[in-house]
């Protein structure tokens, strides 16, 4: 069980991968679990003054980067080092966790270094060490004055990374029903969820208390004070957006400037979070049909018809393996994230139809980061240790059916599937949530640019209002893009790039609610 809140470079990593040219209600019981480290998400901000010499004056020991299980080594001037951070931050003399980083120093014109530029490419649970290269054509001209910086969150890849089962465990647990029909299979789907919860807390340890994103932002700052830099300068994508916005609230003096694009609504709570996606994936199938000649309607009912039949008899595909309804619904999702890909989207449904489930099979591995040998990917694992433990709510399988009825009118192919996932995503979860919702309000930070696209399908464009106006007043500064896909900016909009690149470069603020079709 993947979410569909995934970030725009593993989209694009994924179709590359396939070879094509996730309301208040909570259950109330404690079940024993840990408090989770609750008081790390309400604590003050600690300042460089109160942390002790062994972390702000470390020294970070950049040298050649190392392959890693994503890809090899970066060539080029790309150096890494691992900077070290207080495992709890309430106890900063305390143990420590490594932190995995990846930097190109500016190349040098159009004018003197700014800084760091800081990236995270979302998830939660993307690798930025694996994805800060191969994002670096796009963010050639921002290269010339910032040193490009990224890294992999605590419990992600290289910094510790959590692997919560095995790879003929993962596969096997492809053939569970997301979407149950019966009570047979909602209790298989709820013993999935909470076996992936168990096997969770026995890799991860005293760490999965601690890979909040909170933790995540006090390291940030952390980073900013050992590269040397009085303001932070970042670039967050999907989730990336959720980080920086937290960041801003505990770190306002210390924000400089930030681009916020495909923007989470740091509004919503889990089932805000699952009713927006619906609506989101939904808009963005709706769009793709429609540039196909189809009825959305009518093309929409073809594609619930469809998933209805693979519910009931999976499709073969070459490989040996099956598409299971499950499989098909990720692999549609998959394409949805770019519109250069609905080509792809086209002749996956089309060979479904014709009996062939490879096509989509491929999607959904590519999204699954599967490999032909039956390798997977870890980012599901620790995208879902931290979301777990940033979220508080924890929907109940009774409360979720009552929410089904709405999400299927939200979305006839996406609303069950998302509707669930509300109740199994955290289901029976080792430590307990910290939040309903972040708290991202920044009073006094210099203004941050809210990036949102009108066609964005995991973060619809209604959270970039959102989030520009809980950041506050003076603060919070929004540009639209009428476009498709996850994400704006290096997706094809002059407009779009032009005023990102005259923020970051020349600190110039566009008109609050500035248009680019």
């Amino acid at each position: 069980m993947a979410r569909f809140g995934r970030w725009t470079a593993l989209a694009a990593a994924a179709l590359l991968m396939a070879g094509c040219s996730g309301g208040s209600a909570e259950d109330g019981s404690d079940d024993g679990k840990t408090d989770a480290g609750a008081s790390s998400a309400t604590s003050p901000s600690r300042t460089s003054s109160e942390l002790p010499a062994s972390l702000t004056s470390q020294k970070l020991d950049w040298g050649r980067c190392k392959a890693t299980s994503d890809g090899p080594a970066p060539g080029g001037d790309w150096q890494c080092a691992t900077l070290k951070t207080p495992l709890d931050w309430n106890k900063p003399d305390g143990e420590t966790v490594g932190l995995a980083l990846i930097r190109s120093k500016s190349t040098g014109g159009q004018g003197e270094r700014i800084g760091s530029l800081l990236f995270n490419f979302g998830g939660p649970g993307g690798s930025g060490v694996s994805m800060m290269p191969s994002y670096a054509d796009i963010t050639s001209s921002l290269h010339e004055r910032y040193d490009l910086v990224s890294w992999d969150p605590r419990g992600v890849g290289a910094s510790e990374g959590v692997r919560c089962r095995g790879d003929k465990a993962i596969q096997a647990s492809e053939s569970v029903d997301a979407t149950p029909d019966d009570a047979a299979e909602e209790t298989a789907y709820l013993k999935d969820a909470a076996d992936f919860g168990a096997g969770c807390e026995k890799a991860a340890g005293k760490l999965l208390a601690h890979v909040s994103t909170t933790d995540t932002a006090r390291d940030m700052d952390l980073m900013r004070q050992i590269l040397g830099d009085k303001k932070t300068h970042y670039f967050g994508i999907s989730y990336g957006t959720e980080l920086g916005g937290v960041y801003a609230h505990l770190f306002p003096q210390n924000v400089g400037r930030l681009v916020l694009d495909a923007v989470v609504d740091p509004s919503a709570d889990v089932v805000g979070h699952a009713r927006n996606q619906a609506r989101g994936f939904q808009r963005a199938l709706d769009n793709y049909l429609k540039s196909t000649g189809q009825d959305p309607k009518e093309g929409t009912q073809k594609i619930v018809d469809l998933l209805k039949r693979l519910d009931a008899k999976p499709l073969p595909a070459s490989s040996g393996r099956e598409l299971t309804q499950t499989l098909a619904l990720t692999g549609i999702v998959l394409p949805l994230y770019s519109e250069q890909s609905w080509p792809t989207l086209t002749s996956a449904l089309d060979a479904a139809d014709d009996g062939d489930g490879s096509e989509l099979l491929a999607l959904a591995d590519g999204y699954n980061e599967r490999d032909p040998s039956g390798r997977y990917g870890t980012t599901t694992h620790s995208q879902r240790v931290i979301s777990c433990l940033d979220q508080k709510q924890r929907p109940t399988a009774e409360e979720t059916k009552k929410l089904l009825p709405e999400f299927r009118r939200i979305s006839p192919v996406f609303g069950d599937y998302l509707g669930w996932d509300t109740a199994g995503w955290c289901h029976n979860w080792p430590v307990k949530g910290q939040l309903d919702t972040p708290e991202v309000s920044a009073p006094g930070a210099d203004p941050v640019l809210v990036v949102g696209n009108t066609g964005d399908p995991a973060t619809p464009y209604e959270g970039a209002k959102k989030m520009a106006d809980e950041l506050g007043d003076d603060v919070g500064v929004e540009l639209t893009w009428k476009g498709e896909g996850h994400g704006a900016y290096g997706s094809g909009s002059d407009c779009v790039d032009s005023t990102v690149n005259a923020y970051l470069l020349k600190g110039t603020v566009p008109d609050d609610g500035k248009v680019c079709s």
